[in-house]
């Protein structure tokens, strides 16, 4: 009896349920377990497996940034002298090309790889599992991933899609992908591919990328392209370059200028200012989509990040210095730069040029007043310049458009105010609208209600920003000032008056020292305040010229320049430092905190010396952002850290996920550096990791599946899909956050999702086609739940295009495809999330026979 029990045991744990389902899989240790523990070992497992994708998919898209970064030297003639060249490096590959061929791969990857794995293990028959993730996979970004882009920018900003072209092309195929499979398997031959729709399927691939490219040359536009606009292009400005030769990624003016800034606000080490500087550049620099694709996994693995993360101490003074400075940095690109930039495109361009007659309107609570400055440079048309003062109880500021060049045509522009420490609805009444400029019109003027609430504040301020409506860029240009600053000031008192830095740094060759003056917090009536300056090491007449006056503000006025001599005496000197001080005000005005300002003349030498050395400390921050990686030994040591090795900024979340993906680090550090053959050696061999990972986790879904009883199809288009595109995620989050534009957000969903059937279906469909074509044999695929998911995401599909569409052109969405005003955005978004789960509810009931579908 007993070793009929023993029999019966042995032969229950050797035919153990769902044993036969996986390629790899299962182990034989599970044989004796528990339904439910099996199930649950199972999921944690498949979760596992997808943080180890995640990881080497990082890697993998590390490979195709490195590829797709190569650039080649040209050559071009120095518009300044003759018979002189510049050399510049420009892109080998083009942006289109490589986000719908190595970008496409990399994101889609596991999904391609299963389809193909899955057909090759079951001998050339098809599976459920691989098309399946493959149509999830799909509705799952365009529907989920667009409708958290949606939501996540803060109101009431906006992104809209830049090369829309190539958005309306890859989107035509995302749709047709589907529709062709529908086609294919449901009525062409049904339930059979054969080998010519399988070449046509995989053909589609190298089309698309094909016309995704002409519309991105504006090949189908009535308009000839315009060869000169199009070398622009290409014509980077030439990098500057090291003490040793290698170039910088920033150039050292800027550096200057911020430089500067830091010394006049705070103490700092060198090495404080070199990261400051750093996390700037890091903010404004160019990302690709396959950066914030990195960005994505290490956000779930605790990785380095790509964007430079600041000590607490840093962030903090960081912060206030951007809110302090952001018009000083639009200022900073606006003077010399913008003129010398207006001088030259004014003259050459076919197209008018629309900008604001100044970046910087004040609005006050007393009378009306406007101040006309009038400059001419060289042939352009005048460039006249406005600072406003209005009444707040007239309630009103006026800005100012003008047109520069041509005028002959009619153009239409936008304007959308933006909050500053000035909130719509209870300062200012929020402005988005469309205006036009009629022919001949050169200037057009725009009112902006202020609401007097009667009660006193401090100076508060918002943004008017200028746009051009989408096809408008076709007859006219936005100018350099797109951003106008509208500050609401007090003007029931006459204000506080105080130097706007404590610290101000010169060159002992700078010829004249301005120091600002600014009034705050009220400009009623004519006020003035006293000024001298005072020896600290510098000497009155042998280092600078000494001064005492007095500063008049007339009524509405916030600023003022002191200018003071510096002599330049040729000799090596130290450091030497004077102070300007503030004292008898008149009018009732009041002296504010920085009565006192230092100025320190630098030796010129000693000068570009720190600015040499900060320089290098600079580039050292950015090449740490770098996803090129040279040797094995940095591998293994960003592996085995948290964050990288940069604990000072790791937070609690970094030491959670560096501790869950430690094996997967260490094991992928094995992988050859991206710094070896040009990146292609990382790009096979991590190619290699996850054609491996995506072969366990088709065992582990489908085993998961068959333990808890769902369909092979419902597992694919769920927790498979969910898993292989969390990545993709956070990638769109950051890229919709951080970007310009919404290309890098939502702009590759759909051609990734074209690619997913071209590719992930059309190459496992030839492989598998030529292979029964070979014994005089159809290829059986049979349609079912498949027919049915494809058929009701299209659907979702359509729906949700439309809403993007609509987005664009309705003003009630913003005319963006992300962000816009609170509620209609969340309106968007909830309506993609129900049509996400209404593809997954209706897929389920159909492959359960609730629904009763015949293909």
């Amino acid at each position: 009896m007993t070793d009929d029990l023993n029999s019966t045991a042995s032969f229950s744990c050797q035919k153990f349920k769902c044993s036969a389902r996986g390629i790899l899989l299962p182990f034989g240790l599970e044989a004796c377990m528990s339904i439910q523990l099996r199930a649950v070992l199972y999921f944690i497992f498949l979760l596992y497996l997808f943080l180890g994708i995640a990881i080497v998919a990082d890697i993998f898209m590390s490979s195709i940034e490195t590829i797709t970064s190569r650039k080649r030297k040209i050559r071009y003639p120095d518009p300044t002298e003759n018979d002189k060249y510049l050399t510049v490096e420009v892109r080998i590959w083009n942006d289109t090309v490589a986000n719908l061929t190595l970008m496409a791969l990399g994101s889609s990857s596991p999904e391609i790889l299963l389809s193909i794995i899955e057909i090759i293990g079951n001998r050339f028959e098809a599976g459920e599992l691989g098309p399946g993730t493959i149509v999830g996979s799909a509705a799952y970004n365009l529907l989920m991933i667009c409708a958290i882009c949606i939501s996540a920018i803060k109101a009431p900003e906006a992104r809209r899609i830049k090369l829309y072209s190539v958005f309306m092309v890859t989107s035509f195929f995302g749709f047709f992908a589907y529709i062709w499979m529908f086609i294919v398997l449901s009525i062409v031959s049904k339930d059979v591919v054969d080998l010519w729709e399988a070449v046509i399927t995989f053909l589609m691939f190298p089309l698309v990328v094909i016309i995704a490219f002409l519309a991105e040359k504006n090949f189908y536009a009535s308009k000839k392209i315009d060869m000169e606009e199009e070398e622009q292009t290409l014509i980077l400005t030439p990098p500057e370059h090291d003490e040793n030769g290698s170039p910088r990624s920033f150039r050292k003016d800027e550096l200057l200028q911020f430089l500067r800034d830091l010394g006049q606000t705070t103490n700092l080490s060198l090495e404080d200012k070199a990261q400051l500087f750093a996390a700037k550049l890091s903010e404004t620099m160019h990302r690709s989509r396959m950066q914030y694709r990195i960005q994505g996994s290490r956000m779930l693995t605790g990785g380095k990040s790509l964007f430079l993360n600041l000590p607490d101490k840093l962030q903090e003074i960081y912060s206030e210095v951007s809110q302090r400075d952001i018009l000083a940095d639009r200022k900073a690109s606006w003077t010399l730069k913008s003129i010398d930039e207006d001088h030259h495109s004014d003259l050459n361009e076919q197209y008018p040029t629309i900008e604001f007659s100044t970046t910087t309107y004040a609005v006050l609570e007393c009378e009306q007043k406007v101040v006309l400055k009038i400059k001419r440079w060289g042939a352009i048309d005048a460039d006249i310049r406005f600072s406003y003062g209005v009444l707040e109880r007239e309630q009103r500021v006026t800005i100012e458009v003008v047109r520069y060049g041509f005028t002959n045509s009619v153009i239409h522009f936008r304007l959308d105010t933006i909050d500053g420490t000035a909130t719509a609805g209870e300062d200012y009444v929020k402005l988005s609208e469309e205006f036009k400029m009629e022919r001949g019109q050169q200037e057009k003027r725009i009112t902006i209600h202020v609401i007097d609430d009667n009660q006193w504040e401090p100076d508060e301020t918002f943004f008017v920003k200028l746009s051009l409506p989408e096809g408008e860029e076709t007859r006219a240009k936005l100018g350099s000032k797109t951003i106008a600053l509208v500050t609401i000031i007090n003007d029931d008192e006459p204000g506080f008056i105080e130097f706007e830095e404590s610290i101000t740094l010169v060159k002992e060759s700078i010829g004249k020292a301005e120091i600002k003056l600014v009034r705050s917090n009220g400009a009623d009536g004519r006020v003035s305040v006293h000024y001298r300056t005072k020896d600290i090491d510098a000497v009155a007449t042998k280092d600078y010229e000494p001064a005492q006056s007095e500063i008049i503000f007339e009524h509405g006025e916030i600023s003022k320049i002191i200018a003071i001599s510096i002599m330049n005496d040729l000799e090596a000197e130290k450091d030497e430092s004077f102070a300007v001080e503030l004292y008898d005000p008149t009018g009732g005005a009041q002296l504010g905190k920085h009565i006192k300002t230092v100025v320190t003349i630098i030796n010129d030498d000693d000068y570009k010396t720190m600015a040499n050395r900060m320089a290098s400390l600079v580039q050292v921050d950015m090449d740490k952002l770098s996803v090129t990686k040279t040797s094995w030994g940095q591998q293994f040591r960003d592996a085995m850290n948290v964050n990288g090795g940069d604990l000072e900024t790791a937070k609690f979340g970094h030491y959670i996920g560096h501790a869950l993906a430690f094996f997967w680090k260490v094991l992928f550090a094995l992988v050859p550096p991206t710094a070896i053959a040009g990146g292609w050696l990382t790009f096979f061999v991590s190619l290699l990791f996850i054609a491996l990972l995506t072969a366990i986790v088709g065992d582990v879904a489908a085993i998961f599946g068959c333990l808890v009883g769902l369909k092979d199809s419902i597992t694919a288009i769920s927790f498979v899909a969910l898993g292989t595109s969390l990545p993709d995620t956070f990638a769109s989050m950051i890229a919709a956050k951080n970007s310009k534009t919404a290309d890098d957000a939502i702009g590759n969903v759909t051609g990734s999702n074209s690619v997913n059937v071209f590719l992930g279906l059309g190459l496992p469909w030839l492989i598998a086609a030529s292979y029964w074509e070979s014994k005089n044999l159809p290829f059986t695929v049979k349609a079912g739940d498949l027919s049915f998911s494809v058929l009701v995401f299209s659907v979702c599909c359509i729906l949700s295009m439309s809403v993007l569409i609509l987005r664009r052109y309705f003003s009630v969405f913003g005319k963006a495809e992300l962000g816009g005003p609170v509620i209609p955005k969340y309106v968007c978004s909830i309506f993609f999330i129900f049509l996400w789960i209404g593809y997954l509810t209706l897929s389920g009931l159909q492959a359960y026979g609730h629904i009763k579908w015949q293909s």
